[in-house]
């Protein structure tokens, strides 16, 4: 018997027993998971589709470990520019090993079935810390108005006029 199933936005074929590398799931190891979402399931004889999903089927697996994937390089180059950038991703995954295929929810055991809180996540950085509140309009001193300073061209222009000697020039 083996099923297809959607878990992180990818698709998987199993069948018991089988170990999958899967979109990390936010569970400690040891856990039982269930996926609900089944699109196919065949048992050797009749195969059933889903419209999407098959009814009541559910596929149960057991945590095994969560770890990083191998780095993947993204280089960007642009030629004649003098640009290039290298980043690195690591991918968070969770290895689960395929226990028991379901095609009716009836028929899976009470402790399959208790939902298994995700596991806390690392400490986040602390929020950023409350500014002191403003001081009100009332309690401020007036501010004094400032000076206008002269304009740099202005000031050039009549510099440069008090230079000149002003000279009458006679008409003929």
């Amino acid at each position: 018997m083996f099923a297809v199933i959607r878990t992180g936005g990818k698709q998987y074929v199993v069948k018991e027993g089988d170990v999958v590398d899967v979109e990390k799931l936010g569970h400690e190891a040891g856990a039982k998971v269930l996926f609900d979402e089944v699109l196919l399931l065949d048992d050797g004889g009749q195969t059933a589709v889903g419209t999407p999903l098959v009814e009541g089927a559910v596929v149960q697996a057991d945590v095994v470990e969560t770890f990083k994937d191998d780095k993947v390089l993204v280089f960007k180059k642009k030629r004649r520019k003098q640009f290039r950038r290298t980043r690195g991703h690591r991918q968070t995954l969770t290895k689960v090993k395929i226990v028991k295929i379901y095609p009716d929810r009836t028929a899976v055991p009470a402790e399959a079935l208790t939902p298994v809180p995700p596991a806390p996540e690392a400490p986040q950085k602390a929020a950023p810390k409350a500014k002191a509140p403003a001081k009100k309009a009332a309690e401020k001193a007036p501010a004094e108005p400032k000076a206008e300073k002269p304009k740099p061209e202005k000031a050039k222009a009549k510099a440069k006029a008090e230079a000149k000697p002003k000279t009458a020039k006679a008409k003929k």
